[in-house]
């Protein structure tokens, strides 16, 4: 079992950035990869990115150059920084971490984009 708690969203002015936050507890050394997901409103959830165990990461072309993620094992938690926001990144943004084929969810964190 994994706790996955997210943490850093609010709400930004276009072109701002923020850094959020996956800390993670339980059997962490299981972990295969962890990563983001986001769900704006009225629509499916998004694929943002991943970073396996083994330092690979993969990012959504809609984010990449803008979006990177990155860990800190000494704190078991895995960040997502955010840059050069847009209004079209409003959404709620869930981290996630997978052991084999079973995936554990965070609650969410809200991000907001807007003048």
């Amino acid at each position: 079992q994994v706790q996955l708690v997210e943490s850093g969203g609010g709400l930004v002015q276009p072109g701002g950035s923020l850094r959020l936050s996956c800390a993670a507890s339980g059997t962490i050394f299981s972990i295969d990869a962890m990563g983001w997901y986001r769900q704006a409103p009225g629509k499916q959830r998004e694929y943002v990115g991943m970073l396996t165990s083994g330092g690979l990461t993969s990012r959504a072309d809609s984010v990449k150059g803008r979006f990177s993620i990155s860990r800190d094992n000494a704190k078991n938690t895995m960040y997502l920084q955010l840059n050069s926001l847009k209004p079209e990144d409003t959404a709620v943004y869930y981290c996630y971490a997978r052991i084999g084929r079973i995936d554990y969810w965070g609650r969410g964190t809200q991000v907001t984009v807007s003048s």
